[in-house]
């Protein structure tokens, strides 16, 4: 490659890190007077590439943000950023247009990375594997998607038509503080102004998305919007509603119990952060069988408030452990 194609292409890098470089700047980076910077800023002009003049005290050259992305140009480790982050998104839950524009935006980068490279991100490709298997597409329409986050972003009210899990549909509008990606699925979580209470909505299950006049405050505190999701699910209505009381921190509770799974709440508020203590923990799920084990792996005085079904299963599984440690 020739220096001033060279100094063309490294021009164009510039330009694409976004705002707006004077020609002294540009002049001094690429080692050539402001006149040669003109020529080479003409040169791009001549290949469509969408470079504007910016006049004024500050003035010198910017891209367009119009009508068309100008070419690329990665690093070796941004091409590796970027291929992985393709090669993570096929696991997701993606539509079949989706998954078609994954593959081809693979294919366009892998063609023109150098060809040492190119041979080790294909060995990657081969090597790399995942735990999970992609689960049924539940990714939302990308209408939907972009007309919630403009609400979120903007705070504006959002009216919605809503299906639930029981096949009802109702006409919702929605305050939404954030959007969560979780397991596979995206959520939205909000003040519902019917109800005036938070509730999280699957994107999935959302039509009919309008953005409404007017703004609204976001809650001056309280959790952010994953952690809104993820209490959520610990409180959502299931077949058993468990309450315990757990000895120890809060830190060690979570490492069995997380968030997703379990509302904890301290019993004594006056003692110090990081101190063991006692804590009413509130699980609602649809089998018991499992919570035995992971309550004897906490290693910590527990009890169970209720149900009587898990206090007998704990039992139960209390005895087979002394039954095998006492087998010779």
């Amino acid at each position: 490659m020739s220096r001033p194609t060279g100094r063309v292409l490294t021009l164009l890098e510039l330009l694409q890190s976004g705002g707006t470089r004077t020609v002294a700047e540009l002049a001094e980076r690429l080692g050539v007077e402001g006149r040669t910077v003109r020529r080479y800023v003409d040169q791009l002009l001549d290949l469509d590439v969408p470079v504007e003049s910016v006049r004024g005290r500050y003035g010198g050259y910017r891209l367009s943000p119009g009508y068309r992305l100008p070419p690329l140009m990665f690093g070796d480790d941004e091409a590796l950023a970027v291929l992985l982050g393709l090669l993570a998104g096929r696991r997701s839950a993606l539509t079949a247009a989706q998954r078609t524009a994954n593959e081809t935006a693979s294919a366009k980068i892998r063609r023109v990375l150098p060809r040492h490279l190119a041979a080790r991100l294909d060995a990657l490709a081969d090597a790399l594997h995942f735990t999970e298997r992609p689960g049924e597409p539940d990714t939302p329409d990308a209408a939907v998607l972009l007309s919630v986050a403009d609400a979120v972003r903007h705070r504006r009210p959002l009216s919605i038509r809503y299906t639930d899990r029981a096949d009802r549909r109702t006409e919702r509008t929605l305050h939404a503080y954030g959007i969560v990606a979780h397991a596979g699925r995206w959520y939205v979580t909000g003040k519902d102004e019917g109800l005036g209470e938070d509730r999280t909505f699957r994107l999935d299950r959302i039509t009919d998305p309008r953005v409404l006049p007017g703004s609204f405050a976001p809650p001056p505190d309280g959790p952010d919007p994953a952690r809104r999701v993820l209490s959520g699910f610990a409180s959502a209505a299931y077949e058993h509603e468990v309450v315990l009381r757990i000895h120890g921190t809060e830190e060690q509770i979570r490492a069995r119990l997380p968030v997703s799974v379990a509302h904890v709440e301290e019993y004594d508020r006056a003692e110090a952060d990081g101190a063991e203590r006692w804590f009413r923990v509130e699980v609602h799920v649809e089998r018991l069988d499992w919570l035995p084990g992971v309550l004897a792996t906490l290693d910590r005085p527990f009890a169970v408030e209720r149900p009587e079904e898990l206090r007998e299963a704990v039992v139960a599984l209390a005895h087979r452990l002394a039954a095998s440690a006492r087998r010779v």
